[in-house]
This record gives C-alpha cells, sequence and structure tokens, in this order.
C-alpha cells in the first residue's frame, strides 16, 4: 500500500490523500482556500493520472474536501464518488454555489486586470463551470451511515458518523492485498462531542493505518457556557449600547445552523430578547433546508428547540434572504441587525459587502464563529488588522472583532486525544494531517506523550509513503 498526500499536509485545505494499492483511489478531493496562491495550487492539483482512479471516498461535503470533484471530473475521472445521502444532498447546493463563484471571480479578474493580462496573452479561466459541476453530481453513489459496500473487489468500506457536519463521515477501509488484509482509517473531520445540532461522533476500536485531523490539535476549546456568555456580551454591546449591526459570518453548511441553534436557545431562555436574524446566504438556506430534512441525524435537544422555534415564530425573528436586491437592502439597516452571512473565512460570497459597510463603524461588530484559515481575510481580522482590502479598495476596521472560541465543528486538541482513546492497540502507521504545521507538529507530539503511540508523522505536501 502506498499513500500520497496531496493536500492538507501542513495546512488545513485541500484534502486529498491518493492510496494505491490493488486499488488505485482517493479520500477526499479538496478546494485550496485563502491567500493569492490558492488558484495556482488549485490549478496544479490533480496532476497524478485522475483517468486511472478506480474511485472517490469523500468524508464531507465541505469545499476543502470536496471543492475539486467537478474539475476531477473534467480532467477525466469517470468513476463513483462514495459518500453519505446527507453528503450528497449538500453537494448539489455546495458545488453549484462554488462552481458560480469560481465564475464570477474568474470575470472580475479578468474585467479589473484586463491589460495585465492582455500582455500576458492569457485570461483567467474559472476551474469550473456550473455546467461541469452539474455533470459530476451524476457520479455520486450515497451509502448510509453503518452499511458495508464494496466499491472494489479488494476494498471494503463503512462510512461512521464524525458528528462534524450534516452528513460528515469517519471512512474505515479493509484492503486485501498479496493475501493480506489491512484496515486504513480516515477520520475525516471530527466534531467536538456535546456540540448543538448534530449526534455525537462515533469512536473506532482498530486500525492498522490512520490518518487524523489535526485543525485545533494545539488548543482546547472554551466551554459551550463561555461561549454564550461572550456572544450575549457581544450582542448586547452591540444592539442596545451602541446601536450598531452584530455580523458573523458563517459557513453555510453546519456553521449557521449551530449558530441560529444557539441564539434562538438564548432567546427561549430569556438570556436575549427577541432578535432580527438575517442570513443572508441562499447556500445556508439551502442547507438549513437540507438539515431539517434529515432530522434524524439531530440530537434529542435540538428536536425540542426546533419544536419550540415552530410554535413561537417571532422568538427570535429569523428571515432567510435569498435575492441580490434584498441582500443589498440590508446594507441600510443602520443598527439593530444580527446578519449571517457566508463565506465563513470571508474570502467570497455576500459577506465581503457587509463587511465593507460594517467594518469603518466604531458601534458595530463582527463576531467570527469558526476557524479562519492563513491567508484569508477572516484570519487578517483575528490577527487585528486595522485595514483591508476588500473588492480592491482600503477599508478601516473600526467595528470590534469578537472571537468565539468555543463554537466549532472541529474537535480540540483533547477531544482528539479522546477520539484516539478508544483505539485498542496504537495503529502500525499514524499520520497527522489536516492541521497548521506547527499545529500538526504540537498534537502528533501530544499523540506520542499522552497515548504512547510510536509511529506517528506529520507528512509533507506531495510526500508518499511505502507501507509495504
Amino acid at each position: 500500500m502506498q499513500l500520497t498526500f496531496q493536500g492538507a499536509a501542513n495546512e488545513v485545505t485541500g484534502s486529498c490523500c491518493l492510496v494505491e494499492a490493488t486499488a488505485r483511489f482517493i479520500v477526499d478531493c479538496g478546494l485550496f482556500q485563502g491567500g493569492q496562491e490558492s488558484y495556482r495550487k488549485n490549478l496544479a492539483a490533480l496532476g497524478f493520472g485522475v483517468k486511472t482512479l478506480d474511485f472517490v471516498l469523500l468524508s464531507h461535503a465541505h469545499l476543502d474536501h470536496s471543492g475539486l470533484l467537478p474539475r476531477l471530473a473534467t480532467l477525466g475521472f469517470r468513476g463513483p464518488v462514495y459518500c453519505t445521502p446527507a453528503t450528497a444532498d449538500l453537494l448539489r447546493v455546495l458545488l453549484l454555489d462554488s462552481a458560480h463563484i469560481q465564475e464570477k471571480e474568474a470575470e472580475w479578474e479578468n474585467r479589473h486586470h484586463h491589460e495585465r493580462h492582455a500582455r500576458r496573452g492569457w485570461e483567467r479561466a474559472p476551474l469550473y463551470t456550473v455546467a461541469q459541476a452539474e455533470a459530476c453530481l451524476r457520479q455520486i453513489r450515497p451509502v448510509a451511515y453503518g452499511v458495508t459496500f464494496s466499491p472494489h473487489p479488494s476494498v471494503r468500506c463503512v462510512l461512521r458518523d464524525a458528528g462534524h457536519i450534516l452528513g460528515s463521515a469517519i471512512i474505515e477501509i479493509w484492503l486485501e492485498e498479496g493475501g493480506r488484509m489491512r484496515k486504513l482509517v480516515v477520520s475525516g473531520d471530527l466534531g467536538q462531542p456535546g456540540q448543538p445540532v448534530l449526534r455525537d461522533r462515533e469512536t473506532v476500536a482498530d486500525a492498522d493505518v490512520l490518518l487524523v485531523e489535526s485543525t485545533y490539535g494545539n488548543r482546547l476549546h472554551k466551554s459551550l457556557a463561555a461561549t454564550e456568555h461572550e456572544l450575549i456580551e457581544a450582542i448586547d454591546d452591540t444592539l442596545h449600547k451602541k446601536g450598531g449591526n452584530v455580523i458573523m459570518p458563517a459557513f453555510s453548511v453546519g456553521r449557521t445552523q449551530e449558530v441560529l441553534f444557539m441564539l434562538t436557545d438564548l432567546v427561549r431562555r430569556a438570556l436575549l430578547p427577541p432578535l432580527d436574524i438575517y442570513v443572508d446566504s441562499p447556500m445556508a438556506t439551502s442547507a438549513t433546508e437540507l438539515t431539517l430534512k434529515h432530522q434524524d441525524l439531530l440530537d434529542a435537544k435540538t428536536h425540542e428547540l426546533i419544536a419550540w422555534q415552530r410554535e413561537h415564530p417571532d422568538r427570535p425573528r429569523i428571515r432567510f434572504v435569498q435575492d441580490v436586491q434584498e441582500s443589498i437592502a440590508l446594507n441600510r439597516i443602520r443598527s439593530g441587525a444580527v446578519i449571517l452571512s457566508a463565506s465563513g473565512m470571508c474570502d467570497g460570497g455576500r459577506i465581503k459587502y457587509h463587511l465593507q459597510n460594517n467594518l469603518p463603524r466604531r458601534e458595530c461588530s463582527v463576531v467570527i464563529t469558526g476557524f479562519q484559515a492563513a491567508g484569508t481575510l477572516g484570519r487578517r481580522l483575528v490577527d487585528g488588522a486595522r485595514r483591508v482590502r476588500i473588492f480592491g479598495e482600503d477599508v478601516a476596521v473600526r467595528a470590534d472583532i469578537y472571537t468565539l472560541g468555543g463554537l466549532s465543528a472541529h474537535a480540540d486538541q483533547q477531544g482528539l486525544l479522546d477520539w484516539l482513546g478508544h483505539f485498542a492497540a496504537p495503529p502500525r502507521h499514524t499520520f497527522v494531517i489536516h492541521g497548521e504545521a506547527a499545529t500538526a507538529a504540537i498534537f502528533a507530539a501530544c499523540v506520542q506523550e499522552h497515548l504512547h503511540w510510536q509511529d506517528v508523522v506529520v507528512p509533507q505536501h506531495g510526500q508518499k509513503f511505502d507501507l509495504h
């Protein structure tokens, strides 16, 4: 068996691992995100003979794990892509939206830098089009949690609930090679136990080879109670003392639904007054509808809260904004609004317009709700930038910036260690992925120290391991 780490090695985007045994396949096919180099990295990705891949296994629908699937198909991959039914539903939303953004960004780049491109003799092309995204969706094969399936005669797989976002999966893979069966486990992104909305992640008891994420492998999250207190403080200070708006960048899938749950629950418990909440993201609207469609994946408290909110539709008042003109009209609201919008790292979508209009206003606040990758606009705000560039304009940062430390779809260091602690014996090989370089190194050392596992490696981008 050979593993080649094509992405998410010493970084948190571009997840993709090539597995070569009697079958040849990849686990995840993610988009590189953040920074000026992401477009070039995405163009250079998938240069490993995609036409000869037998199949793809997908852990979940987030674009850093799924966002290059249309490009994979465009480059000649014709095999099946296996994922959970909820992930299959979400892919239709996320990939079509991603393709639309790819087209618009290429159009904007070419229009605003026409002379520069003309001198070089080229124009920027989208990574893929909406039509190409539509076409790749025909290759999706949904498989329910806990069902054993064989994508190849020498391979068996089972998907387990990862508790990260709707439909997210831990992937167990048994590979037969040379008369010997070995087990590869890919954690995908693991959820933090006790978080709202979704059921907690499942555990795995054994593996010969393990790939484990490390997004927050260097820190502990704040408690949910402390996070609620911080959110209450941010909203109360902004809406009632300063008279501004609260802008919340939130991933359309997972984070938006968690924030809506928390805000509704705080209103239900009278810890916040009734709020005017605007969800300005067509994709978030669709994702919320899909969350309600897959209610069997939600936890008991969420079922109770859904029932309460249906009986009290004005507490809070939640409005889903679809039309572009409605979105533009939100910028005329000077106070009293809580606006959730994508993208979660502030690098695309409608959130950039709301930041452009509200960042210069001292009475407003921006509440960061999730991980911000290096190079993204959200990361610059978290790091304390006083001026940022948005749509080519220099924007002063006068609004208060809050970071919610406990509302994360990723397990923290202790959460990851607890999940690893369910293995009956250490895997022969453990690879720590999906973490920035320093974070992955810290977590690998932590696994060796606390669990006494020996072969724990942080792979480099493009590094190949022969595990015969």
